[in-house]
């Protein structure tokens, strides 16, 4: 999976004739009070970085003359910002508001889903679990796409007794289309905003694209900025593997992505917080294993980690020395939970068992995750 940073969504949006604000990229102070002048004086300052709840994290500043767009920029650029140092910001005209709304796809499973809600803006995340009712979840059928009837139905149902859905509608059947054509994972607009005139605006917007589809989508690897992604999934990438940071503090390493879903499932169900998704597939070699057991040893955030292991092509053995392998290399202080099943699992849990490591063994998944769930709390007050 691929992200592209807010800028470069934004002129395919409006080369695809969708309604963006006007910005620009800024590397400097001077470049932002230069893009201010132009834009009007009143713009607003974004650092471009990949995450969301950037107003909230303050990188989100707006200002109302070129002096203070500079300021912005100057007290922004260099920051490290939820892990990520700003060396660029966006400058864009402010929008006067009326109504803040939220649209989104997602191909998380199939068949593809919009997502729509008349409450958008900096507290989505609050919406979707205090008050889901106001979230509307649509499937959409791939092949037949979404069309204008359908999403005005769809906006009906969040705005209803609006005459806004018409134009919304439109708008939606349109970002669809651009979200299939660019082999979109997930695009979501938030705020969708209707302007004090009227006018219905993609305030701000991200897009994923998935990563197999770039024999089609050859210019969209070329806009990739490597510096505004995680550095564990460009790594990850290098060797092969499927490696997504999430928030939580318990890493994943796990073989077939079905397992690697399930296991995520199951750590959350047992009350943890999965810290990454990481599939080494089902033909990793010792090299590979090592590597992915690296990647997550960097997230200064994980308090435990569960290796979900079935043997089929790969080996247990392999897996076994793989993160022998890493251990040897990396400082291991963290509690490992592993769960080995099928081809050479003795000789694996003979690997692991003379260590003298910190590892676990567990005989099932709910046992696995029972155990890695504990060993994240009793390390989480260790560390305090």
């Amino acid at each position: 999976m691929y992200r592209l940073t807010e800028d470069i969504i934004k002129v395919r949006l409006r080369d695809a004739g969708l309604p963006v604000p006007e910005g620009g990229v800024a590397r400097s102070p001077e470049e932002a009070l230069s893009l201010a002048q132009k834009l009007g004086n009143h713009v607003v300052i974004k650092a471009l970085i990949p995450i969301g709840r950037r107003g909230k994290a303050g990188a989100v500043k707006l200002v109302s003359t070129p002096d203070e767009a500079a300021q912005s920029a100057r007290e922004m650029l260099g920051q490290t910002i939820n892990g990520y140092v700003v060396e660029t910001v966006y400058v864009e005209q402010q929008i006067s508001i009326a109504k803040e709304l939220y649209l989104s796809f997602s191909i998380e499973q199939f068949p593809p889903q919009v997502l729509v809600s008349s409450k958008g803006g900096v507290d989505i995340e609050e919406t979707f679990r205090t008050n889901p009712d106001a979230v509307i979840t649509v499937d959409v059928d791939p092949v037949a796409g979404l069309s204008e009837i359908e999403a005005q139905k769809i906006w009906q149902q969040a705005l209803p007794g609006t005459d806004d859905v018409f134009v919304l509608a439109k708008i939606t059947s349109k970002l669809f289309t651009f979200y299939q054509e660019n082999d979109g994972i997930t695009l979501e607009i938030n705020p969708l905003v209707i302007d004090v005139q009227g006018s219905l605006i993609a305030l701000d917007a991200k897009l994923s694209f998935d990563g197999n589809a770039l024999f089609r989508q050859t210019d969209l690897l070329d806009l990739r900025d490597e510096d505004e992604e995680d550095p564990g999934e460009i790594r990850a990438s290098e060797y092969g593997l499927s490696y997504i940071s999430l928030d939580g503090d318990i890493g994943c390493l796990v073989n077939g992505a079905g397992l690697a879903m399930a296991t995520m499932d199951i750590i959350t169900l047992y009350g943890g917080a999965p810290a990454n998704f990481l599939d080494v597939g089902g033909g990793a070699a010792t090299e590979q294993v090592a590597k992915a057991f690296e990647i997550m040893l960097e997230n200064r955030k994980l308090k435990a980690i569960l290796v979900n292991i079935f043997g089929g092509i790969m080996r247990c053995d392999v897996v076994a020395q793989g993160l022998l392998d890493a251990a040897r290399t990396v400082e291991l202080e963290l509690p490992v939970v592993v769960r080995l099943e099928g081809a050479n699992v003795e000789q694996g849990r003979s690997l692991l068992a003379n260590a003298g490591l910190n590892i676990l063994t567990a005989n099932s998944m709910d046992d696995a995750a029972r155990k890695v769930v504990h060993a994240a709390g009793a390390y989480r007050v260790d560390s305090d």
